[in-house]
């Protein structure tokens, strides 16, 4: 079974019947997608949220209906036609999958109810008047990357050799990321973590080859890709794959891009943002107000480390990083 197959099938996987425990609520939930990625990238995350509604007795093809509007490459030229969709259906909620759509809904939908995931710091971006009371018709999760880069760059220093230069590779289309620039320029300075940091910027899918290229010229040996970006989420397999090719380690924010091959990550399981999204959607079906339910920031964040790629660029794994590793892929 191929990928899309695969992934087609954890869709179907949704609509077998509910654990019997589960009471069936009388009233169909009508929920939104909206998401800048693909159904081949995402549907694992959006899986999750399907898996928690149903041990809450939401059965889609029963009483949950989901309309989904994944942008994928068109995104840039469709998302507010996409939310424009949504905003018609008279939906119980909809879920925002990233800064980006958080923000074209908001605009799009002003009378339907928001649930956003994986939003990087939503006040400072308008979103939200407050974590505590966000007022207006949004809530949901927002991220905690830009907090986390320091601790990040200490667990990837920590494998590198002495006076490696790491690619620092963001999106120039993502504002958040000239912020996450500083951020880590300062903390390694500060930190003594004896590396240094080359800026590595793209804009589209296009950008990666020749940016990987430019990389490895100007002398960079490793790669950390800048997290709570939608383009890096949504290009993970073109990421591994020219990291790989280039030979350079790799850390991220996601586990995703560590289970399908690269080095390293620490974050947030979306898996589990997913997941506690439902509890959201559930209130704002019984009535709840968006603007009343407080704004819930991720307090888990996981070290994944795949030891079959540090061994393939021949990297020894401190014992002491193994220990603290939360999982390591064999």
């Amino acid at each position: 079974m191929n990928r899309r197959d695969t992934l087609l099938a954890l869709v179907v996987l949704g609509a077998a019947p509910f654990a019997a425990t589960a009471q069936q609520p009388e009233r169909t939930l009508r929920i939104g997608v909206l998401s800048s990625g693909t159904i081949e990238v995402r549907g694992h995350l959006e899986q999750a949220l399907v898996e928690s509604l149903r041990e809450r007795g939401y059965v889609e093809g029963k009483n949950l209906v989901i309309e989904r509007r994944y942008g994928g490459a068109t995104w840039s030229a469709r998302a507010s036609e996409l939310a424009g969709q949504l905003a018609t259906m008279n939906l119980d909620a909809v879920l925002t999958t990233c800064t980006p759509s958080t923000a074209v809904a908001k605009q799009a939908m002003p009378s339907t109810s928001i649930v956003m995931l994986a939003t990087s710091d939503p006040v400072g971006y308008g979103l939200i008047t407050s974590l505590a009371r966000p007022g207006a018709n949004i809530t949901g999760l927002s991220s905690q990357g830009e907090e986390l880069l320091p601790k990040m760059m200490e667990f990837f220093s920590s494998i590198l050799p002495p006076s490696t230069t790491v690619a620092l590779l963001g999106n120039s289309r993502n504002p958040v990321h000239e912020r996450m620039w500083k951020t880590l320029s300062d903390s390694a300075q500060l930190r003594n973590l004896n590396i240094k940091l080359a800026r590595l910027e793209v804009s589209s899918p296009a950008d990666f080859p020749a940016a990987f290229d430019a990389a490895v010229r100007n002398g960079a040996g490793a790669l950390f890709v800048l997290p709570d970006d939608p383009l890096m989420l949504n290009q993970r397999p073109a990421i591994i794959r020219l990291a790989a090719k280039h030979r350079m380690p790799d850390f991220y924010w996601a586990r995703e891009f560590v289970d399908e091959g690269g080095l390293m990550s620490y974050g947030e399981n979306l898996r589990q943002s997913y997941r506690s999204a439902t509890r959201y959607i559930v209130k704002l079906a019984a009535g709840a107000k968006p603007g009343d339910l407080p704004v819930e920031q991720p307090t888990k964040f996981e070290l994944v480390i795949n030891r079959k790629t540090a061994n393939t660029l021949g990297l020894t794994i401190p014992q002491l990083l193994l220990i603290r590793a939360d999982e390591v892929i064999q």
